[in-house]
């Protein structure tokens, strides 16, 4: 069977290629692996000691950074490593400040998966969540280095657990430790033969917990907001912002927008700016104008979202009319903000818990969008009920970083 992976690998690294030629994500995905070896050739020497942590996107880098954190405190003398599989993780952190070195992930083929390791040559290993490489796994077992899966998450769908999930069962055998978000995964793991796993939770919880005590103030949405009931809408899609500019269109009331669309490309952000009727800005203009005039804010960029939702009195998260589903909705909840998302979240616990807690609401038209809206705008006590329970939930789940770290570091 390995053989079997290793020959479709091979085929599908040519058909890359080519697909790189009509693709830009797919340009960057090749390009960006060109140069990983001379780049861990200059910046790792052999009495180097280093720790890696690899993740598939940006989500599960944000997932594994408290982890990373408290890795550096405790192995202060080690070089951190942190490599992606996709160009949507790799091209926005790759100049995080965490890791020493951050590369693509070189394609799963053994003789990378050997030359990686001999020069990056770690002494711990974390995967976060998932992606689970055969050949890179294989070889870091013949080597004896630690390997650790972190916010691990199993689900009876997966091919571990079917009849011919023998070759994707073996990949687990590879692993040190399991640390897991749930009891379901655990069991899922035990039924397999694994005792060797832990519930730790989610360290994303962790992640937007910390996100509290930094400074997430600015100055231009506090002049835009102007002491005026505001609505953040993150992570938008073209099906979310068709309800949405709707309402904004319609209603009557007292209150202002910001909009954080998932694509900022210039023609589909003029194309949304154009829908709206009522005064609507983009965060490229802002310079030189009172924003307090304004009663929509598109922001055209990336990175502030977080900061901006410590603003927001009612948090649309977008995502919610495709697929796999809504964005991450716990930065907004750990502001203790009430939610609203589209109707597909079912993939997602925290979404779940909080549409179950009546944190989160869940609406799946243009009438139950303007009934959430109408209802948290009109009635203060509501927005801070919704509001608390979204806080108190991300509180009662942080933890996660000291039990794995416990582990790790056997205190």
């Amino acid at each position: 069977m390995l053989f079997l992976y290793n020959l479709l690998l091979l085929f599908a690294s040519q058909i890359v290629k080519v697909a790189a030629l009509f693709s830009p994500k797919i340009k960057l995905f090749v390009a960006g692996r060109k140069t990983v070896f001379e780049t861990l050739e200059s910046k790792i020497s052999l009495s180097d000691k280093t720790i890696w942590f690899h993740a598939a996107s940006l989500g599960e880098f944000e997932q594994g950074l408290p982890v990373m954190e408290k890795i550096k405190e405790e192995f202060p003398n080690h070089k951190i490593v942190v490599t992606f599989f996709s160009p949507s993780g790799y091209e926005i952190r790759k100049n995080n400040t965490i890791a020493d070195v951050t590369v693509y992930l070189p394609l799963d083929t053994k003789s990378n998966a050997q030359k990686f390791l001999k020069l990056v040559h770690p002494d711990l290993v974390f995967f976060i969540k998932y992606e689970y490489w055969p050949n890179y796994l294989n070889e870091l077992k013949k080597l004896n280095i630690n390997t650790y899966l972190i916010s691990g998450i199993f689900r009876e769908n997966q091919a571990f657990f079917k009849w011919y999930g023998g070759f994707y069962r073996s990949a687990l055998k590879t692993f040190d430790y399991f640390f897991v978000q749930n009891e379901s995964s655990k069991l899922l793991l035990q039924k397999l033969g694994f005792n060797n796993v832990k519930i730790s939770g989610d360290t994303r919880f962790d992640r937007v917990v910390a996100i509290l005590e930094r400074d997430n103030s600015l100055d231009f949405i506090k002049q835009f907001k102007n002491n005026t009931t505001t609505i953040v809408i993150g992570s938008s899609w073209p099906k979310d912002e068709s309800l949405l500019v709707n309402y904004i269109n319609q209603t009557n009331e007292k209150v202002k927008f910001i909009i954080a669309p998932h694509n900022i490309k210039s023609e589909q952000i003029q194309e949304l700016k154009n829908s709206i009727s009522k005064k609507v800005i983009l965060f490229s203009e802002k310079e030189n104008t009172d924003l307090s005039d304004y009663d929509v804010l598109i922001v055209d960029t990336i990175g502030i979202l977080t900061k901006i939702y410590s603003y927001a009195d009612i948090a649309y998260v977008g995502g919610g009319f495709g697929n796999p589903g809504v964005h991450n909705i716990l930065e907004p909840a750990t502001f203790g903000i009430p939610i609203i998302v589209g109707p597909n979240f079912s993939h997602f616990a925290e979404a779940v818990a909080l549409v179950h807690q009546e944190g989160c609401v869940s609406i799946a038209n243009q009438n139950e969008l303007n009934d959430a809206f109408s209802n948290l705008i009109s009635n203060e006590d509501i927005r801070h009920e919704k509001g608390h329970i979204c806080s108190t939930f991300v509180q009662m789940n942080k933890g996660a970083t000291d039990v794995i770290l416990k582990h790790i570091c056997n205190k």
